[in-house]
């Protein structure tokens, strides 16, 4: 699996973008090709993803709000499978 550095400054790819679906009532990432429903969780960690915020940044900031979870673990992992997929950059690059 891909994965990003500490330093990296995630960004989703151009032509993709996150939002709310109301008639589903779950978070959604648009992409040319389709969409990936996103549970709760992946939503918080990618709206993070602006490509100002570098991967550390943004698990301290969700360490910050759910203390005593796993999040570097599960941010790392999050972030591996989308960029898999081609969905998520680093803006560095």
């Amino acid at each position: 699996m891909m994965r990003f550095g500490d330093d990296a400054r995630p960004c989703l790819v151009k032509g993709s973008r996150l939002m709310w679906d109301e008639a589903r009532k779950q978070h959604v990432l648009l992409v040319p090709e389709g969409a990936l429903m996103l549970n709760r969780t992946a939503a918080e960690v990618l709206e993070l993803c602006t490509g100002e915020r570098t991967v550390a940044e943004i698990v301290a900031a969700l360490q910050e709000k759910y203390p005593g979870a796993p999040v570097a673990e599960d941010v790392h992992e999050l972030l591996g499978r989308i960029a898999e997929r081609g969905l998520i950059a680093d803006a560095r690059e």
